[in-house]
């Protein structure tokens, strides 16, 4: 008796072709390692069950790994657990400059006029301008900044804690997602337990001095337990949502989660 019947596996003659492309085309630095050593195309298609017969499904099963990878870490990460911290003889001097333009553009903005909106499931939706941030209890930090390209740097970050921001302006904690709007036109968004970590800073000062225009004035999300292109600069505007809002990096094909 057949207690099963066999799948067919459909591989077209260029779906070798097709599945380089598509693995090509993730971003990450680490995801693409992972996938070129892991993945085949009878693997992706046990891990998938899709017929990887044409560029739309490798990139969905592609997606679909992602996704998987997103909600593993999400449940691997201890809202409790830190992040190992530094002392300030190993700061990393000169502090390495990263976005996804060059030094030469960044933004300039007018601390004076800056003001931080607030949007979403917040009780108290009033604008915040840079001195009432700076009058908030602050919190320092030596942590390490790990970058999706392979690098690291030690920094000192001062700033408001957010979980205590957030508590002050009624932001609905039970929230999935907390997202953030930049001047130099990025945007990302985190999940509610890493805002709520007490190592995640509203960060307005680098190395005892005012933030600089490099690493992102006039205030900046400083997340050691958080990859580097989840860490936004020149932040204008956040908004709590149960909506998935995705991020500039990944919308590219980049892990949304970003843990370190």
């Amino acid at each position: 008796m057949q207690l099963f019947k066999k799948r067919q596996i459909v591989i077209p003659v260029d779906g070798a072709a097709m599945l380089a492309d598509g693995i090509a085309r993730i971003a990450q630095p680490s995801r693409r390692a992972f996938l070129q050593r892991s993945l085949s195309l009878g693997g992706l298609t046990l891990l998938t069950g899709c017929s990887i017969s044409d560029q739309d499904s490798i990139d969905a099963a592609l997606t679909g790994i992602s996704r998987l990878n997103d909600r593993a870490q999400a449940l691997l990460f201890d809202p409790t657990r830190l992040a190992p911290t530094y002392p300030d003889s190993m700061i990393t001097r000169p502090f390495p400059f990263n976005a996804y333009y060059g030094e030469d553009e960044v933004r300039s903005v007018n601390g004076d006029d800056w003001r931080l909106e607030l949007s979403g499931l917040v009780a108290r939706r009033n604008s915040w301008t840079l001195a009432q941030l700076r009058a908030m209890p602050q919190q320092a930090q030596v942590t390490r900044h790990i970058c999706v390209e392979g690098w690291s740097a030690i920094g000192k970050w001062g700033g408001v804690p957010f979980a205590h921001f957030l508590r002050v302006v009624g932001a609905d904690l039970s929230a999935k997602y907390v997202g953030f709007q930049c001047a130099d036109d990025y945007f990302t968004s985190i999940d509610m337990a890493t805002a709520l970590h007490p190592q995640t800073l509203m960060a307005l000062t680098y190395d005892g001095a005012a933030l600089p225009p490099r690493y992102g004035f006039p205030m900046k999300l400083r997340m050691p337990t958080k990859l580097g292109y989840k860490n936004p600069k020149h932040i204008q505007a956040i908004f709590v949502t149960n909506t998935y809002p995705g991020g500039y990096w990944e919308d590219q094909g980049y892990n949304w989660f970003g843990g370190s």
